[in-house]
């Protein structure tokens, strides 16, 4: 299941990597792309949208439309 996802705050390559490895904790298989041109993140992963939300308000980031 991909998922795409609006990161506000994604400033950076190092953000986007920063985004990726908290995915990658929760979900190694998971296949990430962080665009931050667009400032979105897809993830294409077996776990949770709600997971995925959570992991990446964790790090830090915040996710338009997701509190």
């Amino acid at each position: 299941m991909a998922l795409k996802l609006k990161v506000s705050n994604m400033k950076c390559s190092d953000c986007a990597g920063k985004i990726s490895e908290a995915i990658k904790v929760m979900e190694p298989n998971a296949k990430i792309e962080a665009d931050v041109d667009s400032k979105t993140v897809t993830v294409d992963s077996g776990a949770s949208p709600e997971s995925i939300k959570q992991a990446i308000v964790a790090a830090g980031y915040h996710v338009e439309g997701y509190q």
